[in-house]
């Protein structure tokens, strides 16, 4: 494993917030630097959370978001997603902040990540359901991800005893007060078929979805 300990790792803020972005990336970029990267690799990472709340963009912050870079030998990452980055070949999502923010503090391996995605995938059909039309959230097509061998290893390592960037991730970060009474699965997806009506309505303007 990397010689991030995990288990000593404290939150910072909330999902998307500038200090846990900024804890993002510091980790990623330290990990990118310990894995075994090819000299020529070009690749990049960036994560878009769209309508947070107020608070996180405080400060004249104009985005909630984070990224990794690794060009022309060098290893960068932080707050914001920069052209540059989102340029390069890579994994680059734009997300309602509300639809991944909740279950992003539950800790995994590959088979907890297979559970999250389905149950993810359940949440995005009941919405459809409930409104009537195809992608409300107007998610982006994920095919074109990128995920050199290297790199997954490099992130993604030790992840099946308690390491890698995503459970990182979820050590830094803090719950925020709009899930606090909403039904949510045990990998803490948001069950929308579970909540009332005045709770599904409050769920669907966070995500910014038009009923």
């Amino acid at each position: 494993m990397s010689d991030i300990n995990v288990a000593e790792l404290k939150p910072v803020g909330e999902f998307g917030s500038k200090a846990w972005c900024e804890a993002c990336a510091r980790y990623g970029v330290q990990m990118l630097e310990e894995g075994d990267l090819p000299a020529d690799t070009e690749w990049g990472f960036s994560e878009i959370y769209t309508h947070p709340p107020a608070r996180l963009l405080e400060g004249g912050r104009e985005t909630s978001a984070y990224y990794l870079m690794v060009k022309d030998g060098r290893i960068t990452g932080g707050d914001g997603a920069p052209e540059e980055c989102r340029a390069l070949p890579g994994f680059h999502v734009k997300l309602p902040w509300a639809s991944i923010c909740n279950q992003s503090r539950t800790k995994y391996g590959r088979e907890g990540q297979m559970r999250r995605s389905g149950q993810e995938k359940v949440m995005f059909q009941q919405i459809e359901e409930y409104v009537g039309r195809p992608n409300p959230l107007g998610l982006g097509d994920r095919s074109n991800h990128v995920w050199p061998r290297e790199v997954g290893m490099a992130l993604g390592k030790g992840a099946e005893e308690g390491g890698g960037l995503h459970n990182i991730a979820a050590s830094l970060q803090t719950s925020s007060p709009e899930f606090a009474d909403l039904p949510v699965t045990d990998m803490a997806v948001p069950d929308f078929d579970a909540m009332s009506e005045e709770q599904k309505q409050r769920f669907l303007a966070l995500l910014a979805v038009d009923v």
